[in-house]
């Protein structure tokens, strides 16, 4: 027969009266460690110690308490503040929902050192401070209805959290009042407080921040890449309030100077790049109660990474990847895949369509209606740039505009010139010089007067509206590959293949050749494929729309596809390849059904592109005057011209001051 005992003892190694095994355990453990000791005995005895075959000492059983209020705010600051940059942003976020017009910031060390924010906005009373300097206090719910919040914070644990973690001044003044408050909190212990001179508003500042926990502070990294998240995070709150002032300092260096009161498209060029404003299109559109507005940068205007993709819900900077792949979506056939595109779009619709409420750090949304947002973008930005699309990126490269430069003037004769005159006789009488050319003439007319490059024909008399052309009248053409076109402000350059390129592409699309490609082929012997559950789970839910795509496919047991249909233009593809391309798309992307949807269709994209580029003219092809001008002429009737299905220009143009900078005329 077989017993165990458990007892719950105290250690108390002066006086130990345990023998035996258990003895020898409670030795062992730390003074006034509680433990559990655990004995077994059979019966009979197997041993001559009356049964007792050993003992082990077992951990006590936790007893649960409440946890310090300030061991509360440090653990919830390991979610709000995780660096600089996260504590800067809800400093600035509570100045804007204050009502201020005008904000300065100032960091030192990249905000290791020292974070202020001052603003112009409503300002608080010292028993409001008190307030919010505690967890869940905050005056942006005036009811329960959270799902009807429209400032840019509303949890409450902004200030109680930094003020966890580091050394927190806070100083306010309500308009009208005599006089301000401070209160200083250090590592969540009340240092100090009183009186405070400072204009209506507030200023609080940051210091020390993490000092009293290190495990947090060595994983924070340099000056410098603290200080890149601190611009980043700024950029995106003051291109999000064009109508707030904002100034940004560095140690004793000005970063920007924002004016308010600004236009969205100038304030969006000022932070981004000066350039997106003419390489740009403004978009302004609206879909029952959604908006979306911004600026969008033309496909030829592309950057090599997506960090600048600027992207807002109800004025909220949030980093979603709906909507980072409704942006791919819409340019997925005007971008190379290692490319990706410049833009801020403000996205806006009713508060009770989007929860804001995902994550302490407010930079995730999720949408009641996930599939109509993205349908939106998609087709917004599609839109926006059908209007703008005959445009590419305007300037030319500058390496190949220095090109064009004149050759500096040699202080010599070219070799040409020096092998004409070399042992000439200039005293020999000047008729036989002029009359009787030599060889070294000829010489000079072999290297000198070399068969053109270019062809032109006679030039035909300009129609009367030719100003009304934007791409202007064929001249002639190039390399039998370029098509040089004289427009009424400069010099237009088409790279033909690349037009008829995008020209055929849009036909394939007008006439139906999109539904083609994507109509189903069904398997004369449907094929299983088997993958792991999760992924089974995933295609399984997007299967409804990969069936809009001709990709029929259907549960065949728990970790099993059957795919009974492809698409025809993917019919000789792998189908187990293409599924699992998908499924991992989606659990990269989420669980989403629109993601899978998407990749199946840029993969049919790339189908439609692939035929238009074999249907196009091709570079060396001779075109006349009268090919070249109906190719001009089409290009100015079709969206997204500009660009190739590649993203690259089909057009540049070299404006008439810049040609007569070239002579020297400017």
């Amino acid at each position: 027969m077989y017993f165990q005992c458990v007892a719950t003892c105290v250690c108390d190694n002066s006086n130990p009266t345990m023998t035996g095994d258990g003895g020898s355990l409670a030795k062992r453990a730390e003074k006034g460690q509680k433990f559990v000791l655990e004995t077994h005995w059979f019966f009979p005895p197997l041993t001559s110690k009356s049964g007792h075959l050993g003992a082990r000492l077992l951990p006590a059983m936790p007893t649960i308490r409440r946890l310090p209020e300030n061991l509360v705010n440090r653990i919830a600051a390991g979610e709000v503040v995780e660096r600089p940059a996260a504590a800067l942003k809800e400093l600035v976020e509570n100045a804007i929902d204050a009502g201020s017009s005008r904000i300065a910031i100032r960091i030192e060390e990249g905000g290791l050192a020292r974070l202020e924010v001052t603003d112009d906005g409503c300002g608080m009373l010292p028993d409001e401070m008190v307030l919010a300097l505690e967890r869940h206090a905050t005056s942006k719910l005036p009811d329960e209805a959270i799902e009807q919040v429209a400032t840019l914070g509303f949890r409450g644990e902004a200030l109680p959290s930094i003020a966890s973690v580091a050394r927190l001044t806070l100083e306010s003044r309500v308009r009208g009042e005599e006089q301000g408050w401070r209160r200083v909190v250090d590592h969540g212990a009340l240092a100090e407080e009183g009186p405070a001179a400072l204009p209506p508003g507030t200023r609080v500042r940051v210091e020390q921040l993490f000092a009293k926990v290190p495990a947090r502070r060595k994983f924070l990294r340099t000056a410098r890449s603290e200080y890149a998240a601190c611009l980043d995070v700024l950029r995106r709150l003051a291109m999000a309030r064009p109508d707030i002032g904002f100034t940004f300092d560095h140690g004793e260096r000005r970063v920007f100077a924002l004016q308010p009161n600004e236009a969205l498209e100038d304030r969006v060029a000022q932070i981004v790049t000066r350039e997106l404003k003419d390489n740009g299109v403004t978009i302004d559109l609206e879909r029952g109660p959604m908006r979306l507005s911004g600026v969008a940068g033309l496909p030829t205007y592309n950057r090599g990474v997506a960090d600048h993709q600027y992207l807002f819900v109800n004025g909220r900077p949030v980093k979603d990847r709906l909507l980072v792949g409704a942006v791919r979506g819409a340019y997925s056939d005007m971008l190379a895949r290692d490319r990706h595109a410049v833009l801020a779009l403000f996205l806006t619709l009713p508060p009770e369509e989007v929860d804001v409420n995902v994550h302490p750090a407010k930079t995730e949304v999720r949408f009641r209606d996930a599939a109509a947002v993205r349908g939106f973008i998609v087709s917004g930005l599609r839109q926006a740039l059908a209007t703008g699309d005959r445009r590419s990126a305007q300037a030319p490269d500058a390496g190949a505009m220095r090109r064009w430069e004149a050759e500096p003037s040699r202080s010599e004769a070219s070799p040409v010139m020096r092998s004409i005159f070399a042992g000439r006789d200039w005293n020999a009488p000047t008729q036989s010089r002029v009359n009787a050319p030599g060889r070294e003439w000829r010489a000079f007319e072999e290297q000198a007067f070399a068969a053109p490059q270019g062809r032109a024909e006679e030039a035909a008399e300009l129609p009367a509206d030719a100003g009304e052309y934007p791409l202007g009248i064929a001249r002639g053409q190039v390399a039998n590959t370029y098509i040089v076109a004289e427009a009424a402000d400069g010099l237009v350059l088409v790279d033909q293949h690349a037009a008829h390129e995008r020209l055929t592409l849009e036909r394939l699309r007008a006439g139906g050749a999109e539904d083609a490609v994507r109509r189903s082929q069904a398997l004369l012997i449907p094929e299983v494929v088997e993958l792991e559950e999760p992924a089974c789970d995933r295609l399984e839910e997007a299967a409804e729309r990969l069936e809009a795509l001709g990709l029929s496919i259907e549960r065949f047991g728990p970790a099993a596809m059957l795919v009974r249909a492809m698409p025809s233009a993917l019919g000789k593809a792998d189908p187990e390849a293409l599924l699992r391309d998908i499924a991992d798309d989606l659990a990269k992307n989420g669980l989403d059904a629109e993601r899978g949807a998407l990749l199946l269709g840029e993969k049919l994209d790339l189908v439609l592109a692939t035929m238009a580029c074999h249907g196009s003219v091709r570079a060396g092809r001779t075109l006349s005057v009268a090919e070249m001008n109906a190719l001009l002429r089409e290009m100015e009737q079709t969206p997204r011209s500009g660009q190739c299905n590649h993203g690259r220009p089909t057009w540049v143009k070299l404006k008439m001051e810049d040609v007569e900078k070239l002579f020297g005329r400017h």
